[in-house]
C-alpha cells in the first residue's frame, strides 16, 4: 500500500508539471502573438488618432518587409532599391496603392517607429489615406551590431476598386518626401515625379538625411 500510496504522489507531481509546463508553454505563445500583433496595434492607434483607418498584418506585405531588411542587413545599406525598385517589390499585394519606411539603429519597434513618427516623410507613409494592411520586419546584420527595420503599408485592393474601365499600363508614382528619412510611396495610375536617392544622402542612426 505503501509502494502504491508512493506512486500515486509521483503520478500527480508529474502530472502538475506537466500542467505547469503546458501552462508556460501557452502564456508563451500568448506573448508571441501579442507581440506580433503590437506593431500593427500601435500603427492603427496613431492612424485612428489622426482620422485614418485601422491596419492589420498581412502575410504578404510580412514576406515583402522581411526580404527588404534581410537584404539591407546583408548588405549593411540602408535603401529602398537594395532588391530592385519599391513598385515592383510590391506588387505580389495587388495594392493600388502602398508605402514602405525603412531605418536602422533601434533594437525594438517603440523607438523606430517614434523616430518615423517624428519625421515627415515617414509620417506621411504612416498615414497612408485608404491603407488596411500592414507588413513590418527586422533583421540583424552578421556582426548583429545594427537591426534594419522595414515597413510596408498597403490599401486601395482589388477587391475595393471599380470594376468599369481599363486598367493603367503606366509606372506607378514615386514620392520619396524624406527630409529626415528614408520613405518612399508609390500609387498606380500617376506619371512618376523625379525621386531622390538615398546614396547620396549622409547616413545616420536609422535616419536618411
Amino acid at each position: 500500500m505503501a509502494a502504491l500510496v508512493s506512486m500515486s504522489r509521483g503520478a500527480r507531481a508529474v502530472l502538475v508539471a506537466a500542467v505547469m509546463v503546458a501552462a508556460v508553454m501557452a502564456m508563451s505563445c500568448q506573448a508571441a502573438i501579442a507581440e506580433d500583433a503590437a506593431p500593427a496595434e500601435q500603427i492603427s492607434a496613431f492612424r485612428l488618432k489622426h482620422g485614418e483607418g485601422r491596419v492589420m498584418r498581412d502575410a504578404t506585405l510580412d514576406r515583402i518587409a522581411m526580404e527588404q531588411a534581410r537584404a539591407m542587413a546583408d548588405k549593411d545599406d540602408l535603401s529602398h532599391e537594395v532588391l530592385g525598385p519599391f513598385t515592383r517589390r510590391v506588387a505580389p499585394s495587388n495594392a493600388g496603392r502602398a508605402a514602405e519606411n525603412i531605418a536602422y539603429g533601434y533594437d525594438n519597434f517603440d523607438k523606430t517607429l517614434g523616430q518615423w513618427i517624428n519625421s515627415a516623410g515617414h509620417r506621411k507613409n504612416l498615414l497612408l489615406p485608404k491603407a488596411t494592411k500592414v507588413g513590418i520586419a527586422s533583421a540583424r546584420t552578421v556582426s548583429g551590431k545594427r537591426t534594419y527595420w522595414a515597413m510596408v503599408i498597403a490599401g486601395d485592393y482589388d477587391a475595393d476598386k471599380p470594376k468599369t474601365g481599363p486598367k493603367t499600363k503606366g509606372k506607378p508614382a514615386v514620392a520619396q518626401t524624406a527630409p529626415k528619412a528614408d520613405a518612399k510611396s508609390v500609387r498606380w495610375g500617376a506619371k512618376p515625379p523625379a525621386s531622390k536617392d538615398c546614396h547620396l544622402s549622409i547616413k545616420v542612426i536609422g535616419l536618411c538625411i
